[in-house]
């Protein structure tokens, strides 16, 4: 079982960035996909991205797509969300999860471990 916990929200200006980060535990981290889900107060969980077991391959949400960019290191077990030009309707407590595929996908279901969650609050 991976134990994920993520780190780096906080309380920014619209326009401001935010990078989060997510810190994997257990050897299995490097052949799986990763994602990051959000959830905002009132509004279900919604997928935000998904990079592939290399990091070759990517998927983003179109409410982000151009101003946020996942990455991850491999080499340190954790996975990254570059978070630019943030607007209020970003604000959401964002998970990091892992996927049961190499390759990043956009339902919850295709996740089996999951993090506490880190508090984005974009001000206006």
């Amino acid at each position: 079982q991976v134990q994920l916990v993520e780190s780096g929200g906080g309380l920014v200006q619209a326009g401001g960035s935010l990078r989060l980060s997510c810190a994997a535990s257990g050897r299995t981290f490097s052949s799986y996909a990763m994602g990051w889900f959000r959830r905002a107060p009132g509004k279900e969980r919604e997928f935000v991205a998904g990079i592939s077991w290399s990091g070759g391959n990517t998927l983003y949400a179109d409410s982000v797509k151009g101003r946020f960019t996942v990455s991850r290191d491999n080499a340190k077990n954790t996975v990254y969300l570059q978070m630019d030009s943030l607007k209020p309707e970003d604000t959401a407590v964002y998970y990091c999860a892992k996927s049961i595929f190499t390759t990043g996908v956009s339902w919850p279901g295709g996740y089996d471990s999951w993090g506490q969650g880190t508090q984005v609050t974009v001000s206006s």
